[in-house]
């Protein structure tokens, strides 16, 4: 399992992933799952995958491949003309690769099945954002999504939802996606440190910041023990209950 979350803000965009793959709990081990495509200048484009390794590998080593050497009937990523074709080629060639791998065909519950988020901003066209399914389809963030998560979702998500802003910097944004993965950390052992951190701004046209965040990390630790007590402290000062009278 893997936790992976892709941010649209007023500024730009946020991406965060973790590293960890497991086939088991004494097989684990350290993959990157975040990818950057970039022509200063022209277009960037930013990849996070979750799901089989071996799915979403092929399918970074594919895209990677032909955007070297184009093939007549599949275009590159560099010549898509907008983020909604490059979303549209890459379901694309993950619904293909999962094809390739499974003998019983396109299933929802096959063991080669993968998620993607993909974002970046090409030519004049706003920056934009999109999750894409094992089927090949996808959807795109909007200010009503502006967020999506891929992997082990559910313990990182209450944060996002109560916490997030459109407005808010690119360093508030990566100290709430911290919290959201401090979270999910602690709920699931399928994710672990160390975390990968990428920022986009609008219109730049190449990788803002980007960080590795280690096993012990000054700040995620502050962060990590500081938002624990801020939440104990928060619980008991909430009005007391009390049961009612007559009630056993």
């Amino acid at each position: 399992m893997t936790y992976c979350v892709g941010m649209r803000l007023n500024k730009g965009l946020v991406f965060m992933s973790d590293t960890r793959t497991n086939a088991g709990v004494d097989n684990i081990s350290v993959f990157r799952k975040m990818r950057t495509w970039c022509k200063p200048g022209e277009l960037l484009i930013t990849m996070m995958t979750a799901g089989n390794l071996a799915t979403t590998q092929a399918v970074m080593s594919l895209l990677d491949e032909r955007a070297k050497a184009p093939e007549e009937r599949r275009p590159s990523i560099f010549e898509a003309p907008s983020m909604f074709q490059v979303a549209r080629l890459v379901g694309e060639t993950l619904r293909d690769v999962i094809r390739s791998n499974d003998v019983a065909g396109q299933q929802a519950d096959s063991s080669f099945n993968a998620s993607i988020i993909i974002g970046g901003q090409l030519g004049s066209g706003e920056p934009r954002l999109f999750m894409i399914y094992p089927e090949g389809n996808f959807i795109e963030a909007s200010s009503d999504t502006p967020f999506f998560q891929i992997g082990e979702t559910k313990y990182g998500r209450p944060i996002l939802v109560r916490a997030y802003d459109p407005d808010m910097s690119f360093e508030d944004a990566v100290k709430l996606l911290m919290v959201s993965f401090d979270s999910t950390l602690k709920a699931n052992l399928s994710v672990g440190l160390p975390f990968d951190l990428q920022i986009y701004e609008t219109d730049s046209f190449k990788v803002g910041r980007e960080l590795r965040i280690e096993r012990h990390d000054l700040y995620f630790s502050r962060i990590s023990n500081q938002w624990g007590e801020a939440l104990r402290q928060a619980f008991y000062s909430l009005p007391d209950f009390t049961f009612p009278e007559g009630r056993k």
